[in-house]
């Protein structure tokens, strides 16, 4: 007994799908485990640099939030 055309085509999208999730959830689970070991080697210099994190981020927020002056909202007549 054979399956119909669209209940094959079906079958192997899910089993498609469920290879692509299990890649992506290795993936996942490789990276977490790396920088996980990176920020136990690597803590004092992690933590250090998230203290200029905010610092480094104003000038691309002020980028991205005041960098279209140009007419922003005022219409000349």
């Amino acid at each position: 007994m054979t399956l119909p055309d669209h209940a094959h085509n079906q079958a192997g999208a899910r089993r498609g799908l469920s290879r692509n999730f299990l890649i992506i959830l290795g993936l996942s689970v490789i990276a977490a485990i790396a920088g996980a070991l990176l920020f136990a080697q690597h803590q004092a210099h992690v933590l250090g640099t998230l203290l200029w994190l905010p610092l480094l981020a104003c000038p691309l927020v002020h980028f991205f939030m005041h960098g279209r002056h140009r007419g922003g909202g005022h219409h000349h007549g």
